[in-house]
């Protein structure tokens, strides 16, 4: 099990860069996890797409669809006093921040792109390119 970021998620349903490393860490590991507002980054993201025409309405409601259903019963609420104590001791978002919460209270490692995160958290965070060259 591990907590991903909405930029692991986004990369497994939106075609990038990362997408390959992103389907190879959830074929290592397919137990992801993350906080709820991982909806809201990832529909976020989305709307940019669709204003930038880069999708279409229909796509992008299909690519949410698919990746709610990857992730349902796999969303945590994260209480708000872990998530304060991490922005009092870092510069990184409250947002950011959750999704650290949500891993150091399950003793599981979270896997990101975020270079702020990683620095600042490397005792929890591992990148999405180290993951995937670590063997099981």
């Amino acid at each position: 099990m591990i907590v991903v970021d909405s930029n692991i998620i986004g990369s497994l349903f939106l075609t990038s860069d990362r997408s390959p490393q992103a389907e190879q860490a959830f074929r290592k590991d397919p137990q992801w996890i993350a906080p709820f507002h991982w909806r809201s980054e990832i529909r976020n993201l989305l709307a940019f797409y669709i204003r930038k025409g880069i999708l279409s309405l229909g796509d992008s409601q299909q690519i949410l669809d698919a990746a709610t259903e990857l992730m349902q019963g796999q969303e945590y609420e994260v209480a708000s006093h872990l998530i304060l104590s991490l922005v009092a001791t870092s510069t990184c978002s409250a947002y950011d921040c959750e999704f650290v919460a949500l891993a150091k209270d399950l003793h599981i490692h979270l896997v990101t792109v975020d270079k702020q995160i990683l620095e600042q958290f490397p005792d929890i965070a591992v990148s999405l390119e180290k993951f995937v060259s670590r063997r099981k």
